[in-house]
């Protein structure tokens, strides 16, 4: 028994050198490995079975296993050395790599032309001395409607067909809530948190439950501003803008001014720019070459009642910008589903 397991030690030694000796690549000298020394490999194999001898050949055979065992190793690391030098010098005599070439493009996304007009605007407006606030999307009926003199059934609530959220029972004090048909209420709670004077714009999504069409959706964006002052007029509020359009579009826009009706405002008073999808020729997104885009006027005295601000002290004016028809006009887009869209090649003209 001891003589044949010293033969079969000796015999795994030449088998395993020769084939190692042999090898032309790290995957079979992998193999190599796995096939004398892995856990189910040969030399691995007579270990296991030195539990079954005698104690004087257990120590002999454990002992040459060993040797043979720690020899393997260190012929497979040096052949491991030398295929992994060989196969770096084939590398490189195969690969050449001209360092001066370009490099391949990555591609990039970019911004979308609601956020890219957005940022423009809101440059104008700060540059006028304006701050930028942002306010919930989801809105109490308080918000939406009391605090802005649009009391419950008052007609003009007729006007904003309006996402309400179902309401929770467990805390009656929040009110009904709904998805805010303007931003509008950020002047308001701007307003309950800050004195005057003021000057805010606040950008936002708005949400009404309505039919899609060329130029209405049932998300749109809208930029509230206000300003609350102690000499504020109309004319204050005309000319800032007049100024910001100018800036926006070129000093070559055509606008026009019309009186309107808005709850939290008095006078009431709607911007009108020619369309420039049509060139003022009408099309399926103005009305008679004309597109309404910001509504606005003086501050109601019973809004500034409601903050707590006395209106025979302090005056305003406030607009709601519709962001999604200025970007229409300047791009000239003649439909505003395409904004919501997701079609890249749309997106990709911008």
């Amino acid at each position: 028994m001891l003589i044949m397991d010293i033969n079969q030690i000796k015999k795994i030694e030449k088998e395993a050198s020769d084939e190692i000796d042999d090898t032309q690549d790290l995957n079979h000298l992998e193999q190599v490995f796995r096939k004398y020394l892995g856990k189910k490999g040969k030399l691995s194999l007579i270990l296991r079975s030195l539990k079954n001898l005698p104690d004087k050949e257990k120590i002999l055979i454990g002992e040459q296993s060993n040797k043979l065992k720690i020899l393997l190793k260190e012929k497979i690391e040096q052949k491991s050395t030398q295929l992994k030098k060989t196969s770096s010098k084939d590398n490189k005599n195969q690969e050449w790599i001209d360092v001066t070439a370009p490099g391949v493009k990555i591609l990039q996304g970019h911004l979308h032309p609601i956020t890219k007009v957005l940022r423009q605007i809101e440059d104008i407006f700060q540059s006028m001395g304006f701050s930028v606030v942002e306010g919930p999307e989801l809105e109490t009926e308080y918000y939406n409607f009391d605090a802005l003199n649009v009391p419950k059934n008052h007609p003009a609530r007729d006007v904003w067909d309006t996402f309400w959220i179902k309401q929770d029972k467990s805390n009656p004090k929040i009110g009904r809530q709904l998805l805010r048909t303007h931003t509008s209420p950020v002047q308001v709670r701007h307003m309950k948190t800050h004195n005057p004077p003021l000057r805010i714009i606040a950008p936002g999504r708005c949400f009404r439950y309505e039919a899609t069409d060329a130029s209405h959706d049932i998300q749109f964006h809208q930029i509230e501003g206000l300003m609350i002052d102690k000499d504020v007029s109309l004319a204050n509020l005309k000319g800032v803008i007049e100024q910001f359009m100018k800036i926006f579009y070129g000093k070559d826009v055509v606008m026009r001014w019309q009186p309107s009706y808005f709850p939290f405002v008095e006078p009431g008073l709607e911007l009108l720019m020619r369309c420039d999808v049509c060139n003022g020729k009408g099309c399926s997104i103005c009305s008679g070459g004309w597109i309404e885009v910001i509504p606005c006027g003086m501050v109601h005295p019973n809004v500034l009642r409601i903050v707590g601000h006395n209106p025979k002290n302090w005056r305003g004016f406030a607009f709601g910008m519709g962001l999604d028809r200025l970007v229409m006009m300047k791009y000239k887009i003649n439909d505003i589903r395409l904004l919501y869209s997701g079609d890249l090649r749309f997106l990709k003209q911008f």
